[in-house]
Formats: structure tokens, sequence, C-alpha cells
């Protein structure tokens, strides 16, 4: 089976712990994961090494729905993330792996993403355009610094 590998990279105004977090906790996932068009549903995520999570993207004009979900394998907080994902629909058959490194410089975390076995069926430039999106939207996220009063 022929796949893809898709290599990211962005610099965040904002702290490697708040990025990493940003990448684990269901809400923040539900809110910058998703490519625009698309809601994101967090059925299940138990983040810790060995830990699972559920979650599916629904284009927002035509209500279709894809699911997917992953193991998490290395967890080391403010630093990196390795985990897996694989689709439900078996037109997308395989798993794939993905590396996210954080490193503090700066003007905040660099962020690296490695994104290997995605399947050839999904053309490379339509990950590169949801992962830029998805980031976007992460960095509205991670980016303010809001006081709680």
């Amino acid at each position: 089976m022929s796949t893809h590998t898709i290599r990211l990279h962005r610099v965040l105004r904002s702290t490697p712990e708040k990025v990493y977090r940003a990448f684990l906790d269901a809400d923040a996932m539900a809110k910058w994961i998703s490519p625009h068009g698309f809601t994101c549903k967090v059925h299940h995520l138990d983040a810790k090494e060995g830990g699972s999570f559920r979650m599916s993207f629904t284009n927002f004009g035509t209500g279709q729905s894809h699911s997917f979900g992953g193991t998490y394998h290395e967890l080391v907080p403010g630093e990196h993330l390795r985990y897996t994902d694989k689709f439900d629909d078996p037109n997308l058959p395989g798993e794939m792996q993905v590396t996210v490194v954080l490193k503090q410089v700066s003007c905040g975390t660099d962020v690296n993403i490695v994104q290997e076995g995605v399947p050839a069926v999904i053309p490379a430039e339509m990950c590169y355009l949801g992962w830029q999106e998805s980031l976007t939207q992460l960095a509205h996220l991670v980016e303010p610094e809001i006081p709680d009063e």
C-alpha cells in the first residue's frame, strides 16, 4: 500500500506546555484540530502512554462524517508526543504514526509535526491544507494571554 509522509513546521507565540496541553485536552482538540468547514467531536481521550482516543470530523455543509482513533505511545510534557491514527473507513487502510516535537525558542514554541503512513488515496496537498488550517486555529487558541480578571 502506497502512503504519504506529511511534514509541518510552525512557530507559535506560546509556551511549549500550553501547546502540549492543546494536543491532549478534549475540549481544546475539538476547538482547533478539524480543518475549516468541519466540526470535531471527541468521543474519548485518555491522555496517557498506552491510552487511546476517538474522534470524528463532520463536514458542516454536507453532514458527512468520518471517524478515527489511535493510541498514545510517548508523551513527554512540553516536549513531544507520539501517537497512532487509524481511520474507521476500510477505504482508508493502515495506521498512521504522528510525532509532534515542541522546542522552546526566543519568541515561543517551535512545533514540528511528522505524519507518516497517510493513505495514498488522500492527496498529500489536501493533508497539508488541512493541517495548515488546523495549526492556524491552534495558534488562535494558544497564543492569547488572557488574564482571569
